[in-house]
C-alpha cells in the first residue's frame, strides 16, 4: 500500500519557476495542501486520502484555487463545474465509509469541451453548440463518474477539432478564445487538444481527457511537456463525443506521467477494478528495465536540426539503459497522406450531420456553414471554413471510390507499422511528437506538418507521447506506436522511457523567447 514509493518513473521538477511562475501565498488551498501538484500522481494522492491526511475536497479546492490564479495567464479552462466541491465531498465520505471506487476516486479530471457533459455545455468551441447542454453524459463521462472522478470543468479546443478552416489556428475558438502555451504564453499549444494540454502543464487538474483523429492528443501533449496516449481504435467509446470520422477518432488520458495516464486510460476503456485504490494496473507495478527493448527511431529530420538533436540525445540514453535502437523509416506515408484528408471529408459529412441531429442548433453540416456566414463572432481570428465546405461537397460513404480510399488507408497504415515491426523485432517505433511550439498567429495559421502521429491515427493503433527534452524552454516529446491493442505494452515501456529520460520540467510561463531561440518550426523559408 506503499503507493509513494510505486513508481521510481515518476518525473522530477528540473526547474522551479523562478520570478515568472505563479507563486503561491501562505494560506491559500494549495499551500495548506501540503503536495507538490506538479509532480505527484494518483497513487500517492490515494494513500494520503486513505490515511486521512488529504481530502478530495482540499484537492479540488486547490485545483480550483489555481485555475483562478493561474489560468488567466494561459486560458485553458472554458468552465469549472459548480458541483465539483459536492462531487468531492460525496468521495470524501467513500474514502471515510472504505468504500473507495478505485485509483480515480476523488480526483479532478478536466475534459475537453467537444465531449458531452449533460450538467455543462459542450460547445466544440462554436457558438453555433453554446446553447443548453446536451441530454446525457457521453459515455467516457459516464465512466469517470461511475469511477469516483471530479469533473472540475471543460477545457478550451481548436474550434471543431481543427476541422473547419485551411489555415487555423490551434487552441482558437471562437466560445473560448485562444490557449497560451504555457512554456512560453506567445507560442502555441497545439491542438486540437490544446486546453487539456496546457492545462495539464499549468497543473490546473491532476489529469485530463483529450480526442484526436490524427496528432490531437499526442501533439499538445508533446507541445506543452506533458503525456498522452491515443489509445487503440475502439477501446474508449466515441458515444457523446463531436465527431470527425468514426474510422479514426478516439478520445485518450492525457496526465503529468504515465502512471496517471494508465490509471485513466483503465477508468476509459472500462478496465479498472473495483476498489484497489492505491495499485496500478499489472503492467505497470513493475515496469521493468529497458535492457533487451528494442526500439526502432524514426528521425523525421524535416522538423529540423533541433528537434533531430533532441531525438539522438533519447537515442544514447535509451542505449545507456540497455535497449537496442535501430534506424528505421516506415514505409508508404506519402501514399497515406494523399489519401487521409479526402477520406475524412466524406466521414466528417456523414458523422456530423448525425451528431448534430442530438443537439439544439444547426441539425446539420449545410445548416452549420450558415452559421458561420451570418455570426461575425465565428470569425474573429480566422474567416475561412474551408474544410466544412469540402466536406458538404464530397462524396458519401456509401461511394465505391470512397470505401476503396478507406480499405486502402486501412491497409497501408496498418502494414507501416506491422511491417517495420515485424522488419527489425521491434518493440515499439520512436518518433519526435513535435516541433518546438510555433508562435501563434491568426493571420499566418499554423505551422504545424507533423506526420508521426499518422500512421498510428489511420490505423487505429496506440501511440504514446512522453517529454524528450526541450529545444531552449520549448518541450519536445518521443511518440512511441506499437502494435494492435498493444495499449498496456505500450504504456508499460512509456513508463521505463519516462524513467530513463526524466525530460519534465516546470513551465516558467514566459511571454516570449529571447533572440536566437525561434524554433526551426517557426523560420518561413
Amino acid at each position: 500500500m506503499v503507493a509513494g514509493a510505486l513508481y521510481a518513473g515518476v518525473p522530477q521538477a528540473q526547474a522551479t519557476g523562478g520570478d515568472t511562475a505563479v507563486p503561491s501565498s501562505p494560506g491559500d488551498p494549495v499551500s495548506r495542501l501540503g503536495v507538490d501538484l506538479d509532480t505527484v500522481t494518483i497513487p500517492q494522492l490515494q494513500v494520503r486520502m486513505l490515511k486521512g491526511s488529504l481530502t478530495s475536497s482540499q484537492l479540488t479546492a486547490a485545483y480550483l484555487h489555481r485555475i483562478k490564479t493561474v489560468d488567466p495567464k494561459v486560458n485553458a479552462v472554458l468552465r469549472t463545474d459548480p458541483t465539483a466541491l459536492r462531487q468531492a465531498a460525496a468521495s470524501d465520505e467513500r474514502h471515510r465509509l472504505g468504500r473507495v471506487r478505485g485509483p480515480l476516486d476523488g480526483i479532478p479530471v478536466l475534459i475537453k469541451d467537444n465531449v458531452d457533459t449533460r450538467d455543462l455545455p459542450t460547445t466544440a468551441g462554436s457558438l453555433a453548440l453554446a446553447g443548453s447542454p446536451p441530454a446525457t453524459d457521453a459515455a467516457l463521462v459516464a465512466r469517470l463518474r461511475k469511477a469516483g472522478a471530479v469533473i472540475l470543468g471543460k477545457t478550451n479546443l481548436s474550434e471543431w477539432a481543427n476541422f473547419r478552416a485551411a489555415k487555423p489556428t490551434s487552441g482558437w475558438s471562437a466560445v473560448g478564445g485562444q490557449t497560451r502555451n504555457p512554456y512560453v504564453l506567445d507560442r502555441n499549444p497545439c491542438g486540437s487538444s490544446a486546453g487539456s494540454g496546457a492545462a495539464l502543464a499549468a497543473s490546473l487538474a491532476q489529469v485530463a481527457i483529450g480526442t484526436e483523429t490524427d496528432g490531437s492528443i499526442v501533439c499538445p501533449a508533446g507541445m506543452n511537456g506533458v503525456v498522452g496516449h491515443k489509445p487503440t481504435l475502439g477501446r474508449v467509446s466515441q458515444a457523446g463525443v463531436v465527431p470527425i470520422s468514426a474510422e479514426q477518432d478516439t478520445a485518450g488520458p492525457m496526465a503529468r506521467n504515465v502512471t496517471d495516464t494508465a490509471l485513466t486510460f483503465a477508468v476509459l476503456s472500462g478496465e479498472a477494478r473495483p476498489g484497489a485504490a492505491t495499485r496500478p494496473p499489472a503492467y505497470l507495478k513493475n515496469p521493468g528495465s529497458l535492457r533487451g527493448k528494442r526500439i526502432g527511431l524514426w528521425r523525421l529530420p524535416s522538423l529540423g536540426p533541433e528537434v533531430d538533436r533532441v531525438m539522438s540525445r533519447t537515442a544514447d540514453s535509451l542505449r545507456g539503459a540497455g535497449a537496442v535502437v535501430v534506424e528505421v523509416t516506415p514505409p508508404y506515408q506519402q501514399r497515406l497522406a494523399e489519401l487521409e484528408f479526402p477520406a475524412l471529408l466524406s466521414e466528417f459529412h456523414r458523422d456530423i450531420d448525425t451528431y448534430l441531429a442530438t443537439r439544439q442548433g444547426p441539425k446539420d453540416l449545410a445548416g452549420l456553414i450558415e452559421f458561420n456566414r451570418t455570426h461575425p463572432e465565428e470569425r474573429t481570428c480566422f474567416a475561412g471554413q474551408e474544410l466544412f465546405e469540402q466536406a458538404l461537397a464530397a462524396p458519401p460513404t456509401t461511394d465505391p471510390a470512397y470505401k476503396a480510399m478507406r480499405a486502402e488507408l486501412n491497409d497501408l497504415s496498418r502494414r507501416s507499422i506491422d511491417e517495420t515491426l515485424a522488419a527489425h523485432d521491434l518493440d515499439a517505433i520512436a518518433a519526435p511528437t513535435n516541433p518546438p511550439a510555433w508562435t501563434t498567429d491568426c493571420a499566418r495559421g499554423d505551422n504545424d506538418v507533423i506526420p508521426s502521429s499518422t500512421p498510428a491515427a489511420v490505423s487505429g493503433y496506440p501511440s504514446l507521447s512522453v517529454p524528450a527534452g526541450s529545444v531552449g524552454e520549448l518541450p519536445v516529446g518521443v511518440l512511441l506506436t506499437a502494435g494492435h491493442d498493444q495499449d498496456a505494452k505500450l504504456l508499460a515501456l512509456g513508463a521505463a522511457v519516462e524513467d530513463r529520460l526524466h525530460a519534465w520540467k516546470a513551465p516558467r510561463y514566459l511571454p516570449t523567447t529571447g533572440p536566437g531561440t525561434t524554433p526551426a518550426a517557426d523560420r518561413r523559408d
